[in-house]
């Protein structure tokens, strides 16, 4: 996992316990998320608000400065503004399950 936090080369895929990235993406789709962001697989209005989240996975940080690992982006998910006070990515009620199945998804799209 080192090496691909790194960018080593080696290709995987950041598990995140108890996510799974089918419901994932479901659920990216429910709460419109392509509203605000490009992302690769998911359908809906397709938008550039917010940075694209192609390659996500392979990012070091989070909003420019959160450690992008999966127990930092499951509480993005679940409350933005909580983990960075004044970002214009909104509280959308996501649930602790869901964020975990939504950030399998963002970790597996290419």
């Amino acid at each position: 996992m080192l090496c691909a936090l790194a960018g080593c080369g080696e290709e995987t895929v950041r598990p995140v316990e108890g996510g799974n990235a089918t419901l994932g993406k479901r659920l990216v789709e429910q709460y419109q998320c392509t509203s605000c962001h490009a992302i690769p697989g998911a359908a809906g209005a397709s938008s550039n608000v917010g940075p694209p989240l192609e390659g996500f996975g392979k990012r070091s940080y989070i909003a420019g400065r959160i450690p992008n690992l999966a127990p930092n982006l499951v509480q993005w998910l679940v409350n933005p503004p909580a983990m960075k006070p004044g970002t214009m990515m909104p509280n959308l009620g996501v649930s602790e399950a869901e964020a975990r199945h939504m950030a399998a998804y963002l970790y597996s799209a290419e």
